[in-house]
């Protein structure tokens, strides 16, 4: 294990883009021994965190920190605000999505630790939005999620979210 205390403040840490939602690496499981990694997700008004997707690997837990974010756990539709923990287990397939007109926030604690490297990854490419999608299914692959992509119209529909525009891909 490779941790030390700290204090980590609220502009520290590596930060970047995954789509429209944002990231910001606070705890990975280097620093946890493998038992959990934890990531903040800025997320835009009305706009959809991640398409119908499963992990085979690891839990999610979203603590609410600001803001109101929906989220489909299976059939269940559920809503959390500030303070609320919304729990996705591994095997479930899940969305969640800004509920809300004002910027959410959320904690993302992920048990086991490694799939903040897929997040990582993401960044490093510039953004699921330029990716190309072979490239993003490829990834997935790699760290054991499924991604339902043909979701995200009926998603965006269901739950009143807007939509990004694709960047063109490069070539």
């Amino acid at each position: 294990m490779n941790s030390k205390p700290r204090v980590l403040g609220p502009k520290d840490g590596k930060a970047g883009l995954l789509g429209v939602m944002g990231v910001r690496f606070m705890i990975d499981g280097s620093e946890s021994g493998g038992g959990f990694a934890l990531v903040e997700h800025p997320l835009p008004p009305r706009s959809l965190g991640a398409p119908l997707h499963r992990h085979s690997r690891e839990d999610e837990y979203s603590y609410v920190l600001e803001g109101r974010v929906g989220a489909l756990l299976g059939d269940d539709v559920v809503f959390g605000e500030a303070g609320d923990l919304i729990f996705k287990p591994r095997g479930q397939w899940h969305s969640f999505w800004n509920a809300g007109d004002e910027p959410a926030r959320i904690l993302e604690i992920i048990s086991p630790a490694g799939f903040e490297k897929y997040f990582e990854e993401i960044v490093d490419m510039g953004g699921s939005l330029r990716a190309r999608p072979e490239t993003l299914r490829d990834l997935a692959q790699r760290y054991g999620l499924e991604v339902n992509l043909a979701s995200i119209p009926e998603l965006a529909q269901r739950f009143g979210l807007s939509l990004p525009a694709r960047p063109p891909q490069p070539d």
